[in-house]
């Protein structure tokens, strides 16, 4: 019973991360339809930006969540008025915007190992090796924060598209980019905003990953695909959905250890991934996701 009630608390630990690392991929693809292959060198940078305040200005890690944000979307924002806005719109688009992001993916990777070269980098505070004691399991300090922050993240995200004007013009060009322009809805503004968006929330999961695990350049790439695993899972259009696909997975990656071996486990996501685009290539709710 001690060891069901471990895995479930990892697991709802986890699933805040993974959650919070799907937000700003579902977001891209839900409004430009742009399968954002950079989203894995974003959270990579953003571990690097929050290791590189806390290292040589001693700045905590959560405490340095607004810089992260910030630099974020001005990095999401400059790779779409540079890079992606010119791609053209539609199907012919979707191969260009793969190869074109897979390519800024790369180089923030090499960037990363010319820069900090390969090793690993932790980011280690005071307060890193603390742990809770609830109900006989003890819980990292580090990680009931990232839960907290990830249960944040959806509720300020649902405020924005719903209660601000800049919300409402999101979810319209979502719908229909081509009636928004006739009403006067700058579309392509719209469109850096929300790319800027959910590259501010990749390097906000990078930076909160990065106060639970080691990384290197190399990191981002799984990350990336269990993001997918999650937009696909939970379908476009309801951050409860991400949520509760972000949840499924996590509790599904920690339970099949009861029958799997440790080193397979990390292959039940993908499982889930085929069995959901052959059976409910919508998700549990919202839009279809492919096709």
């Amino acid at each position: 019973m001690a060891r069901f009630i471990d895995l479930a608390f990892a697991a709802i630990l986890q699933a805040g991360l993974y959650a919070t690392m799907a937000y700003g991929l579902g977001l891209i693809y839900g409004v430009l339809r742009v399968v954002n292959l950079a989203h894995g060198g974003i959270i990579m940078a953003g571990a690097y930006c929050g290791w590189v305040l806390f290292e040589r200005w001693h700045i905590d890690p959560y405490l340095s969540i607004p810089f992260v944000l910030v630099a974020s979307f001005l990095t999401g924002a400059a790779i779409y008025r540079l890079l992606v806005r010119h791609l053209p719109r539609g199907p012919a688009g979707g191969p260009a915007s793969l190869l074109l992001l897979f390519g800024v993916w790369l180089v923030l990777r090499n960037a990363g190992y010319y820069f900090f070269t390969g090793d690993d980098r932790t980011i280690r505070t005071a307060y890193s090796t603390d742990a809770v004691a609830l109900f006989g399991s003890f819980l990292g300090v580090n990680r009931l924060a990232v839960l907290g922050i990830a249960v944040l993240v959806p509720v300020g995200l649902h405020l924005l598209l719903r209660k601000t004007h800049v919300g409402v013009a999101i979810r319209a060009v979502a719908q229909n980019p081509d009636s928004c322009t006739i009403v006067g809805i700058d579309v392509e503004r719209i469109y850096t905003i929300t790319f800027g968006i959910g590259t501010a929330l990749a390097g906000l999961a990078g930076l909160l990953m990065a106060t639970i695990y080691s990384f290197n350049p190399s990191f981002g790439s799984g990350e990336l695909l269990k993001s997918f695993v999650v937009v696909v899972l939970g379908g476009l259009g309801s951050s409860f959905g991400l949520a509760l696909a972000a949840l499924i997975l996590a509790a599904a990656e920690s339970f099949a250890i009861y029958f799997l071996p440790s080193y397979l486990t990390a292959a039940v996501g993908f499982v889930m991934l085929v069995l959901v685009l052959i059976l409910r290539p919508g998700g549990l709710f919202g839009q279809r996701v492919l096709g």
